[in-house]
């Protein structure tokens, strides 16, 4: 028997009832959440040595190693994400617009939960907390599905919020983790359409590609990032240089990190020896194109898939281009239209960038890092969209509900 049909129900029940539950309630149990992780952070550490000792043995790639890893700051920094959503307003409940027809009749459209949204993501941990708390704010239920790299500190984490939860009065079963990580687990919840409202993949291309292909529950895509930074004809190349070093340097290993530079050919000269050193300063291997590599020398042959790839690591692809135009292109070609950011003293170039990027996030003299849903103001986030229906880019509580149309009459009958 699948897990899912334990689970499942349990899950709809506690959907229904946090679709009721006061945001006062639900705010308790973010609060009780982050004082549990906090005081129970060096056994999640513990935890998590476990997996990252196995991931380590296995010879998995230092990236995926770094994100795997929690230590007692990244603990207090995501139990500082939970205490964030308290502050945010509950979005149940919100009318978003109303009208009153001809007849009397009164209509509002007002936002409500999606239900029970179940996640499937790879070595993140800090995604089991973003993922619930965010769930639990929206008045969502969540079935969480990890994977096994991470299961010992996924158990954990759902055990710690749960029981936070439960003593504030949420729905014990709000939160709920499949832990078989078999890829037929995987596929129990990608099929579990009964029980399951929405499903959202948090991880590389191919689970992202997977899971949009096979499951028959509706899927919020979540996207890879192979994000550029363009330095324009216009750009300062003093407020560059730095935009480019954060972009790539600041953490490597996620989705908002440049894989790609690029490089007007007018600024090219002057710009890319100095990027070059600092960038080999940093430990980063460049990759570029023929106009690229006479300016350094030191830098290797990119190749037409260092153009789509997403290293998440220390690596990154370089190419001189002659014009806006050139770079919107790159970007649209190659790109996963996630984040672009463009550096420029040009208000024409950049509003032409801006608008000719097909991307969910345009950053304009700003590192593409920013591309977050707790820099946004959002709170923690269930991962950055890069499709058009529904939501797009950062997730946050908003992008966690739908909407109903609640009608209001006094004894009106249609004739």
């Amino acid at each position: 028997m699948s897990a899912l049909s334990e689970i499942g129900p349990r899950a709809k029940a506690a959907a229904a009832a946090l679709a009721a539950t006061p945001a006062e309630v639900k705010n308790a149990g973010l609060a009780a959440m982050a004082g549990a992780l906090e005081a129970r952070a060096r056994e999640i550490v513990e935890a998590n040595a476990q997996d990252v000792t196995r991931a380590r043995a296995d010879q998995t790639p230092d990236a995926i190693v770094d994100r795997l890893t929690l230590t007692t700051e990244r603990i207090a920094g995501i139990a500082a994400a939970v205490r964030s959503l308290i502050g945010l307003p509950d979005p149940i409940g919100e009318t978003i617009e109303e009208w009153t027809r001809p007849n009397g009749l009164r209509i509002r459209k007002v936002r409500v939960p999606l239900g029970v949204i179940g996640i499937i993501y790879e070595a993140r941990p800090n995604v089991t907390v973003d993922a619930a708390t965010l769930c639990l704010k929206s008045g969502n239920a969540c079935i969480l599905r990890g994977s096994a790299s991470a299961l010992a500190t996924n158990a954990l984490l759902v055990r710690i919020l749960s029981e936070a939860g439960a003593s504030a009065g949420l729905p014990a079963d709000a939160i709920q983790l499949v832990e078989d990580t078999s890829r037929e687990g995987a596929k129990d919840l990608m099929r579990a359409r009964e029980f399951v409202d929405v499903l959202i993949p948090r991880g590389g291309a191919g689970l992202i590609k997977t899971v949009v292909e096979e499951s028959i529950v509706p899927v919020l895509e979540t996207g890879s990032g192979t994000c550029h930074v363009y330095v324009d004809a216009a750009a300062d190349l003093d407020k560059a240089l730095p935009i480019v070093l954060n972009a790539k340097v600041q953490r490597p290993s996620v989705c908002n990190a440049a894989e790609t530079l690029l490089v007007h050919r007018a600024v090219a000269g002057d710009f890319l020896p100095r990027a070059g050193r600092a960038l080999h300063d940093a430990g980063v291997e460049l990759r570029g194109d023929a106009p690229a590599r006479a300016l350094v020398p030191e830098m290797r042959e990119a190749t037409e898939d260092d153009w789509f790839a997403e290293y998440l690591d220390l690596i990154l692809a370089v190419k001189v281009v002659d014009s806006v135009e050139e770079a919107i292109a790159h970007t649209n070609a190659y790109g996963s239209h996630h984040t672009e950011a463009i550096v420029t003293e040009d208000e024409d170039a950049a509003s032409r960038f801006a608008a000719g990027c097909d991307s969910a996030c345009v950053m304009v003299n700003a590192s593409t890092r920013f591309a977050d849903g707790g820099e946004f103001g959002f709170g923690a986030e269930i991962g950055i969209s890069n499709q058009k229906l529904h939501a797009r880019g950062p997730m946050g509580l908003r992008e966690m509900t739908s909407t109903k149309y609640v009608v209001t009459g006094e004894g009106q009958i249609r004739t």
